[in-house]
């Protein structure tokens, strides 16, 4: 662990590349993971603002450029008989952007697949047993994703990978968004699970019917 946080420290990709080779780096992503939900939960908290719109912000503005980028493609290719060689290739990054914030947010609106019905029908202590199985699951697939993602935006900047179509536009600059968003998947995760104890000891409903489209 020591010698992957002397490689981040050193900012060169390649010793952080061969750094993350190691197996240390899953308990370090452990670490980091859980200090860095935890402080995510806690800024939600102090900070409603950022709560409510940090995650939805990034969706609506990485598919507004999607959508532009798009329509001015086809603009571009019928009216002027032209086209923009990356009009193809970064669409997907922002959709990859958008996916991964959205993922995020929908943990906070419990949208996922949760079988609702079956569970408001256990007392108390089961349901507040499913509650935390659904926090280490998503706390399991926020630590794959940041681990994961961290070692692949390492390579890219290593191999000096580059948007298809343009000349200086690095992937791992969109890539590195991908571990941003398990942080803050984490720290929605920590959110509900603090909400979800915060109700058990009141005696408050713990499940409620998700709605898709709804809002906190």
């Amino acid at each position: 662990m020591g010698t992957i946080i002397s490689a981040i420290a050193s900012g060169d990709s390649f010793e952080i590349t061969n750094a993350l080779r190691s197996d240390a780096k899953w308990y370090l992503g452990v670490i980091v993971v859980a200090l860095g939900g935890y402080i995510v939960s806690a800024i939600y908290r102090a900070v409603p603002f950022i709560d409510r719109h940090l995650e939805r912000t990034i969706m609506v503005y990485s598919y507004l450029a999607i959508a532009f980028i798009i329509f001015w493609g086809v603009v571009d290719r019928f009216v002027f008989n032209n086209q923009q060689p990356w009009s193809t290739t970064i669409p997907p990054f922002l959709f990859m952007v958008m996916a991964w914030f959205g993922a995020s947010y929908n943990i906070r609106l419990r949208t996922h697949l949760s079988f609702s019905e079956f569970r408001t029908k256990m007392p108390p202590t089961g349901q507040m047993s499913c509650l935390f199985l659904d926090f280490l699951l998503w706390f399991g697939f926020a630590l794959i994703l940041f681990v994961t993602t961290c070692r692949l935006t390492a390579n890219s900047a290593a191999n000096f990978q580059i948007v298809l179509g343009t000349d200086n536009t690095m992937q791992w600059w969109f890539l590195i968004t991908a571990p941003i968003a398990a942080i803050l998947m984490a720290g929605r995760a920590f959110q509900n699970l603090f909400e979800d104890l915060r109700k058990y000891r009141n005696g408050e409903p713990l499940i409620e019917q998700a709605v898709i489209g709804g809002d906190t």
